[in-house]
């Protein structure tokens, strides 16, 4: 598909972050001969794009196809053959009250603000944080480092400490770059002579620097000594910082040991993948935000299988409003299904973790409290009901299944012996197993 082709050599030309970012959400809603038709989230982003990347998407759309095309940005379908609305001025997307040049901030996503976060056990404390840093709140310590696999929140973070400073105190001098930025930046001031205004820039006009991805620094020791020079400076003068990377400090690569052990100064935290009940407000959330409405076994689903990266959720939500419209189907398992399996590929065997979070759910418990020591029979039951289901449905051995569950495979084998036996002794004990079973299959 052309629009498909187009894609891949635009993700050649941006970083990942930008390309995950903007342009794949982008979906091809009308292909003709003269005009090709983009579906936009939502009005924002749609002017967005308009004013940051039409070029390179008409570019990249001839190379893929000789015919030139137009390219129209819309909300839906029905929008593709309506005329075009006027562009925004200019001037309209600049915040109140806030001088120019008072502040350097990468394009501020208008979704990723603290409201728009989904706390859960895996993030709480990096949302925290960052609240505190946002509010100038010290507790934190001089600097907050977050890391994290790609898609789990760094950038809604990070984003959303911008939105709030920048909505809450507008004077404040407020630098948010990446870290091949900066390189970038520090690069072009040496070779034009200008490293005294660079470095008058952040060090006497900056009162909070917010740095990300600053793992792609391996082996680039001038910009590491240019960054930890400026890092002593803030620190010095009580400013904030944030630095976000895919790795904790500890673990980077060609990281000078100065530079590791400032930016490690203050709070260090990560952010796990969400666990299930996280997911299911992510995946609710992002359908209300798309106006999609999903059946509970829907979001059951959705939230099952796509565990890792949260954007994934955001694109099978817009998968299956598209192929939803675009085909004139129903929101059905079966579409939602092709559309998972499209993102994430085809459904991985069962685990005994996934039964785990499962089971949790469905007994209103968190999964740490199934791993838990604790005895009581709200907590003891379903952990015993997790482990028979977790024999029943998986080729894991008794051990492995007990590692889920911080048990040992003697524990493992009681509680099999002690639902088996429940569910033979009681009608109500027998129909909740079965049920549980049956959802389970659907996993």
């Amino acid at each position: 598909m052309v629009w498909q082709k187009a894609k891949e050599l635009i993700r050649q030309e941006l970083s990942e972050s930008v390309f995950n970012l903007w342009i794949e959400p982008l979906e091809c809603l009308s292909l003709q001969e003269s005009k090709i038709c983009l579906g936009c989230p939502d009005r924002f982003f749609s002017a967005y794009i308009e004013s940051n990347f039409l070029n390179i998407i008409q570019e990249k759309l001839q190379t893929a196809d000789p015919l030139k095309r137009e390219v129209k940005l819309a909300l839906t379908k029905q929008d593709c053959f309506k005329e075009s609305h006027p562009k925004p001025a200019a001037n309209q997307m600049r915040l109140p009250n806030v001088p120019k040049g008072n502040s350097s901030v990468r394009s501020l996503h208008p979704r990723y603000t603290f409201d728009m976060f989904m706390v859960g056990e895996s993030n709480i404390l990096a949302e925290s944080a960052c609240r505190s840093i946002s509010i100038a709140d010290d507790s934190v310590g001089p600097c907050l480092f977050i890391n994290s696999s790609t898609g789990l929140g760094k950038s809604h973070l990070t984003h959303a400490v911008a939105h709030k400073v920048l909505a809450d105190s507008p004077m404040t001098r407020l630098q948010y770059i990446t870290a091949q930025q900066f390189s970038s930046e520090m690069v072009n001031s040496i070779r034009a002579n200008t490293m005294d205004t660079f470095k008058q820039k952040y060090h006497e006009h900056c009162d909070i620097l917010l740095v990300e991805d600053i793992h792609s620094l391996n082996g680039k020791k001038k910009t590491q000594e240019e960054l930890n020079e400026l890092l002593d400076v803030l620190i010095k003068c009580g400013k904030r910082v944030v630095f976000t990377s895919n790795k904790p400090p500890r673990d980077l690569v060609g990281i000078d040991n100065e530079f590791l052990s400032r930016m490690a100064s203050g709070l260090v935290t990560s952010i796990q993948p969400p666990d299930l009940a996280t997911r299911t407000r992510i995946v609710k959330n992002k359908a209300l935000q798309h106006k999609l409405k999903l059946a509970e076994e829907l979001v059951d689903y959705l939230a099952q299988h796509i565990k890792g990266d949260v954007r994934q959720v955001e694109s099978a939500i817009i998968g299956i409003r598209a192929k939803s419209k675009l085909q004139g189907d129903a929101v059905d398992l079966s579409l939602v299904e092709q559309v998972v399996a499209s993102i994430v590929g085809l459904p991985q065997n069962l685990t005994a973790a996934m039964i785990r979070e499962f089971v949790s759910k469905q007994y209103k418990l968190s999964s740490t409290e199934l791993q838990s020591r604790s005895r009581k029979k709200a907590v003891a039951f379903p952990r015993q009901v997790a482990m028979y289901l977790s024999r029943k449905h998986t080729e894991e051995s008794l051990a492995d299944i007990g590692r889920q569950f911080n048990r040992d495979h003697s524990t493992v084998l009681h509680s099999i012996k002690v639902v088996t036996d429940m569910s033979r002794r009681s009608t109500s004990v027998e129909e909740q197993i079965n049920l549980l079973s049956k959802k389970i299959c659907r996993l």
